[in-house]
């Protein structure tokens, strides 16, 4: 179903014959969103929570490379790193851990000024502003660097969805 939007809207709507399975239509592009197959999807995409990490991760990165535009400084390489996690409670809260791996050391006065930076992107702000906590380290990437923590299982996050739908 052709939907012929120019706004830049996102539409979402169920791929036939898959639980969880959604086709996304963005600007310029189309993604499937699903759920692992732990918890009856098909793994053919990411997970609404893995698209969410992956705005705060985007658009840090945009906003970091825009101020160091702005200033005229170069920044080193780097990569953002977002894991998403639900704080139990009730209700339960969003915790994003973020970590900004620069390819070469970073002054510390200016990795401050840069992590400041990080906590003022328009989707840390939205994310932040809906209750969510937002943590943030940077440092020199290592060779491989260890899976962020924490990492909810994805029953956890079927478990909400079910909450939710109930």
């Amino acid at each position: 179903m052709a939907t012929g939007f120019e706004g830049g809207e996102i539409a979402a709507q169920a791929v036939q014959g898959m639980r969880f399975a959604t086709r996304i239509e963005l600007p310029g592009a189309t993604l499937i969103a699903d759920e692992p197959v732990s918890v009856g999807g098909g793994a053919s995409g990411p997970t609404p929570y893995q698209l969410l990490s992956a705005a705060l991760a985007a658009c840090t990165s945009m906003t970091l490379r825009l101020y160091a535009q702005g200033k005229g400084s170069a920044l080193p390489d780097f990569r953002v790193e977002v894991a998403h996690a639900l704080i139990p409670g009730s209700p339960s809260r969003d915790l994003f851990t973020r970590r900004i791996l620069f390819a070469e050391r970073v002054p510390a006065d200016r990795e401050a000024r840069l992590l400041a930076i990080a906590e003022r992107c328009p989707v840390h702000r939205t994310l932040s502003g809906g209750g969510a906590e937002i943590v943030t380290t940077a440092s020199v990437a290592p060779p491989t660097a260890p899976p962020l923590d924490p990492a909810d299982p994805p029953e956890r996050h079927f478990s909400e969805m079910e909450q939710a739908s109930g």
